[in-house]
């Protein structure tokens, strides 16, 4: 897991530009964790255009089946603000949601989502559930999904296709 507390802003881009940016670096994580032999899942967390924290998965090493990259994310991005609440926050990472991290991404305040590949197991923002658009809740969050999908995908089933 890596903080950036003094990061530089990128200029300012279309925003389509930017998500691909950003995702290309939740990437980067994800293969770190396919490497380290944890579930190649990579987040990264960016407010007003600086890159606050990134990291990838490490349940195995943590042996905490909480240590998803996005509970991560949001525990790292939560602990060098000066607040849990992580309004005006954009969250990339390369599969979708499970319930338990759209739930921490709901009660976090994050205002927008970045997904790369559905997850058609346990997805908790489109696949399965639709958490962080309920309007029953306190909190809604944007939802953008498919952002380099084909290589978010390819990376989680190569690493699966070699585990078995």
């Amino acid at each position: 897991m890596k903080c950036y507390n003094n990061a530089v802003s990128m200029t300012k881009k279309e925003e389509v530009d930017e998500d691909i940016h950003y995702m290309r670096i939740a990437l980067d994580e994800a293969e770190r964790a396919g490497r380290e032999g944890e579930v190649p899942v990579g987040a990264v967390l960016v407010r007003d255009g600086i890159l606050i924290c990134s990291s990838h998965n490490l349940r195995e090493q943590q042996r905490d089946p909480s240590a998803h990259a996005e509970i991560l994310c949001l525990r790292a991005a939560a602990a060098t603000s000066d607040s849990w609440r992580l309004i005006g926050a954009t969250l990339y990472v390369t599969k979708e949601p499970c319930i338990m991290c759209s739930g921490a991404l709901v009660n976090s305040r994050v205002s927008r989502l970045v997904y790369g590949c559905k997850d058609a197991k346990a997805g908790g923002v489109d696949s399965l559930y639709n958490l962080l658009t309920d309007k029953r809740l306190n909190h809604q969050v944007e939802v953008v999904s498919g952002v380099l999908e084909d290589e978010c995908a390819t990376l989680l089933k190569n690493f699966f296709r070699e585990r078995r």
